[in-house]
């Protein structure tokens, strides 16, 4: 078997992140130029009073994606 834990596994630095209000997804690569997170800031590294762009949810309404887990529309 050729998959490793960390083939199958994000690392903190690139792992999304989903809001369970609205479906908002964090993507650290783009981050929230408009919140004030520039593109490349993990998500453990957002202030704890930054929210959601969209719906206004705090931080702590967000969940890791799961690896292949599909965002819905």
């Amino acid at each position: 078997m050729t998959d490793t834990a960390e083939d199958t596994q994000s690392s903190p630095d690139t792992q999304k992140w989903i809001c369970e209000t609205c479906g908002y997804v964090y993507d650290p690569e783009e981050g929230d130029e408009d919140g004030g997170i520039p593109p490349g800031t993990p998500f453990d590294d957002i202030p704890k009073d930054w929210f959601c762009p969209v719906c206004g949810a705090r931080k702590k309404d967000f969940r890791a994606l799961e690896p292949g887990e599909e965002v819905p529309d």
